[in-house]
């Protein structure tokens, strides 16, 4: 179950990393990792969208010789004078796609958010490069392409969830995994019925209950679409068809996800809220280092509780689910559709549930393809997003 996923290299001699989107929720806490564990880990290459002066901090910090700034815009910004010496300066998206290619890099992790994901991958996965990847977009839009180039030892997930699933995984046979139990907090507004959903404003939906994340994905948390592209994310990483995952809010967050087997045992990986393990683990695997998230004092726990979703409430899981079930293209218009909205969101110009009604939309709008070119996912992303924003207009109107 196992064989196409990463493992440490087998010499003992440091990994050499490249960390893309350092300066993001994910980013810093692998650059945290990474710290703890200089004597294991080297990082070699980091990008950033804009944020340079984060991006010369950590240059400094771990002597990278390699740097991208995705927003061109920023890369004349006077802080970069203070790079390391040495270390090379590259700007615009495509630097950073190539710092997932340099020779002197054994682990790509890539912490972007949303569709700009997709290329870095690709092309890390291309290049032989083990990804360690947080970027689920990647695979929701374009699991059709990356998947078939993933060679033995050359994935693994940070995701939370599904690096649990993967962890229940380990020894285990295909043909024994009956059902993947994804497991969800429920989201700040759990509970919570459409007429008091249709209040509810950008700093509500960010206050999450148990997880520090970034912004888009925490919104993302609140309408349960998160969830949504997680299903199509197992769906593709562990080969299984989408009604054979099955979603259920967990509001503690101490059981990340679980695996049913055709026997009826159940596997669960339990833990802390802390990113971090993951990320440490997607690096060690399969070694376990010495932890860096707190340990959970079992004696003392809360009680565990389990709940169904409500899709019918939070109808963005229902709608990411129909997009995994049909496949083709519908997904990345799918999602395109929720970055438009999520960030119009952020912004006041909609309401929360006006994100499900714009991502309804341009599903209905969208003619299904059968996936077959990282150029052709780029048109369906930049039509669907044209068609999010007209929609979103008409709710500003």
């Amino acid at each position: 179950m196992t064989s196409g996923f990463a493992a440490a290299k087998p010499d003992g001699t440091p990994l050499r990393v490249a960390v893309l989107g350092c300066s993001g929720s994910i980013g810093t806490q692998t650059l945290d990792v990474c710290r703890r564990h200089a004597d294991r880990v080297r990082v070699v290459a980091l990008s950033v969208h804009s944020s340079t002066d984060v991006l010369v901090a950590a240059a400094r910090e771990f002597g990278v010789a390699h740097v991208a700034v995705a927003d061109a815009a920023h890369g004349r910004d006077a802080c970069l004078g203070e790079l390391p010496e040495g270390c090379e300066l590259a700007c615009g998206a495509d630097a950073v796609t190539d710092l997932a290619r340099l020779p002197e890099v054994d682990v790509v992790v890539n912490a972007l958010v949303g569709f700009a994901g997709m290329h870095a991958g690709y092309t890390a996965l291309e290049a032989g490069k083990t990804l360690a990847y947080a970027n689920k977009e990647s695979i929701v839009c374009g699991g059709d392409l990356l998947m078939p180039l993933v060679r033995p030892g050359r994935l693994i997930p940070v995701d939370s969830e599904h690096s649990a699933i993967f962890q229940c995984l380990v020894g285990e046979r295909d043909v024994d995994l009956k059902r993947i139990w994804l497991t969800c907090s429920g989201g700040p507004f759990y509970g919570q019925t459409r007429d008091e959903l249709s209040s509810v404003t950008a700093a509500d939906a960010l206050a999450h209950p148990t997880w520090t994340m970034g912004a888009k994905i925490t919104i993302d948390c609140s309408t349960l679409m998160n969830k949504g592209l997680e299903v199509i994310e197992a769906h593709h990483l562990f080969d299984v068809p989408i009604d054979a995952i099955s979603v259920l809010i967990h509001r503690q967050s101490k059981i990340h996800s679980m695996v049913e087997f055709r026997d009826g045992v159940v596997k669960a990986q339990l833990g802390a809220s802390d990113m971090r393990a993951p990320i440490q683990y997607a690096l060690s695997y399969p070694e376990r280092w010495d932890g860096v998230a707190e340990t959970v004092g079992w004696w003392g726990c809360e009680p565990l509780t389990f709940d169904a979703p409500d899709v019918e409430t939070f109808g963005c899981l229902r709608l990411a689910c129909e997009a995994g079930k049909t496949g083709g293209t519908l997904p990345c218009a799918m999602n395109a559709a929720n970055e438009v909205a999520n960030a119009g969101f952020r912004k006041g110009m909609c309401g929360f549930l006006d994100i499900e009604r714009i991502v309804g939309r341009v599903m209905d709008e969208t003619t299904v393809e059968r996936v077959e070119s990282l150029e052709q996912l780029d048109q369906v992303d930049a039509l669907a997003r044209e068609r999010a924003s007209a929609a979103l207009a008409e709710v500003c109107d």
